[in-house]
């Protein structure tokens, strides 16, 4: 399912964690070679995402039980 980022926060460990309008969120990790985002290291790189639609894993788990 579809939900619009709203916001980010730290995780525990200091990865980025995007924030979906559905109260869900989403690890941004920048972690190259295997995730290269490296947008997400500055605050103009994240407001830049905000409203980005991303597909979240946990409605669409929740949907479909």
């Amino acid at each position: 399912m579809q939900q619009a980022i709203v916001g980010f926060h730290l995780d525990e460990e200091g990865h980025y964690v995007a924030d979906l309008a559905c109260g869900h969120g989403q690890h941004m990790r920048h972690d190259p070679p295997w995730q290269n985002r490296p947008w997400v290291l500055t605050e103009q790189g994240r407001n830049e995402k905000l409203g980005m639609v991303l597909e979240c894993k946990k409605c669409e788990k929740m949907k479909s039980t």
